[in-house]
């Protein structure tokens, strides 16, 4: 690089700094022009409590998990009732260990039971966790417990926040209301492209039943009726094996890395270029989720403006934005290399 390539690229960077900084600036002015708008609004006690509460829960949270965003983190939900000699226990806490060996970060409620078992498998090196704070439960389980990367919170939807905010895949273990709760909450949310898409497993202990009954009911009430579409299907996966479920999560980030809207653009990022024989495949198969134009190969788009991920390359479409069944079915023909599970039976 000469020396005049170098003095271009300090400016495109310092350029690049001081838009950073001036959308801070007002992302931070925007926050407080709220706060003196419910003063204006006489907001009651109660909800300046509540509001108060919650972004300081929020900004606390953020500052724990921040030094922690380069690594992959999966959250791991479950009874806080199962008790260590059950064999969901031990499948939980079996898994945890795999993902900790494969260097991901274990996210659990920080509990006692699945959430125990959790940071058990993983150690109190590769486990974070979200304690939510109870009049009759719950204390921090004795492998997180004191830990720095420990948050207690009081509200659920701010816990469940950070939960699906900070994680590169979710795993649910069989549990009652509050289980059931987040994995349909998660599922919601990837299906309706609120959160972008990740690996969501549903595990069962060796010859369990407890996923597996669901996806029945699933599968006879809801897509039956036409509620959920057949791809939908493809946002999921249900299995007793540990090794399944590892394998779900770390064959998503194979090839695919991360996913980002720049306006009307859905950009793609992926470790490997796409080779021009799949995405000419990609180009036929997936016209059906385009609202306009053609899939591209390209550079990272200007507005991206993450340094890190600049040298990583670009699958660039107009994403209709409904199908995120069928996006999840083409990201896993980018991590295959092939067409191939364009045609897999989901339903």
């Amino acid at each position: 690089m000469s020396r005049f390539e170098e003095t271009d690229a300090e400016d495109i960077s310092s350029d690049k700094d001081e838009r950073r900084e001036i959308e801070i600036k007002n992302l931070l002015d925007q926050i407080r022009q709220t706060a003196d708008k419910l003063q204006r609004d006489a907001a009651t006690r109660g909800d300046l409590k509540l509001l108060s509460r919650s972004l300081k829960e929020l900004r606390y949270a953020f500052k724990v998990f921040t030094p922690f965003r380069g690594k992959r983190k999966v959250t791991i939900f479950g009874s806080a009732r199962t008790l260590p000699d059950h064999p969901t226990y031990q499948t939980a806490a079996d898994f945890a260990q795999q993902m900790a060996k494969d260097d991901w970060l274990v996210i659990t409620g920080a509990g006692s039971g699945i959430m125990e078992a959790g940071h058990r498998g993983a150690g109190r090196n590769n486990s974070m966790g979200l304690n939510i704070m109870l009049p009759f439960e719950q204390q921090a389980n004795p492998v997180i417990h004191g830990d720095e990367k420990l948050v207690n919170m009081k509200y659920f939807f701010t816990r469940k926040l950070m939960f699906v905010k900070e994680c590169d895949a979710v795993v649910c273990l069989p549990g009652g209301f509050g289980t059931l709760d987040e994995a349909f909450e998660v599922l919601t949310l990837v299906q309706t492209g609120k959160r972008d898409l990740f690996p969501i497993v549903l595990l069962d202990a060796p010859g369990g039943n407890y996923w597996k009954s669901l996806d029945v009911f699933i599968r006879t009430a809801l897509h039956e009726s036409g509620m959920i579409s057949p791809e939908d299907f493809a946002l999921y996966k249900v299995t007793d094996q540990i090794d399944e479920a590892v394998g779900e999560i770390e064959q998503f980030y194979k090839v695919y890395h991360s996913m980002r809207y720049v306006r009307k653009k859905l950009v793609i990022r992926t470790v490997t270029p796409i080779d021009q024989s799949l995405l000419s495949s990609i180009q036929t198969e997936f016209r059906d989720i385009l609202s306009e134009g053609t899939f591209e190969v390209g550079d990272p788009l200007p507005e991206e403006d993450e340094p890190e991920l600049e040298e990583m390359s670009r699958l660039v479409f107009t994403f209709n934005r409904r199908n995120l069944g069928r996006l999840r079915i083409l990201l896993d023909c980018i991590n295959a290399g092939s067409i191939e599970p364009a045609y897999r039976d989901f339903a």
